[in-house]
């Protein structure tokens, strides 16, 4: 019914769409700043930042979900996984697509020797956080998430 696969340049697109449908859900689609072109170079180019996999409707070879990820180091753990984005397009969700996704990342984090992995979830959204503790996934509380942008720094540090 669906085909998990490593993300390629040509998926970026339909990928580019669902990561603006996440932005939609989640109440900010002006925060998406980012461009398809930029998301090229950072996955594809000579420094690749990212990965990702695609999941695939196989009777439509639609992609309906993507999980982004990266490696992030932690002085108290090790290396982690950060999950990014994860995203289920809103007619696939609550049909096992995006739990064979999840673990689909959740075995990369084992292959890679990672310590675990992470990633963030708003407050408001029960259906995901219903979804994680499935998992047994411990959700902090008292941790804020702190945030510079590009143009800030520049004129911070102009200014000193």
């Amino acid at each position: 019914m669906y085909i998990i696969r490593t993300g390629e340049k040509e998926d970026l697109k339909e990928v580019f769409a669902l990561i603006q449908e996440l932005a939609l859900y989640e109440k900010a689609p002006e925060q998406v700043t980012n461009t398809l072109e930029k998301m090229e170079e950072d996955g594809f180019g000579p420094n690749p930042v990212y990965g990702f996999y695609v999941l695939i409707k196989k009777n439509t070879g639609k992609i309906i979900g993507t999980a982004i990820y990266y490696y992030r180091y932690s002085t108290w753990k090790g290396k982690r996984l950060y999950l990014e984005d994860y995203i289920v397009t809103e007619a696939e969700r609550g049909k096992g697509a995006g739990k064979l996704l999840f673990e689909k990342v959740m075995q990369k984090a084992l292959d890679e020797n990672c310590t675990g992995m992470m990633w963030q979830v708003l407050d408001w959204n029960d259906p995901a956080i219903n979804f994680y503790k499935k998992y047994k996934a411990t959700i902090e509380s008292g941790w804020y998430n702190c945030h510079l942008q590009a143009k800030d720094i520049v004129a911070m540090l102009k200014n000193k």
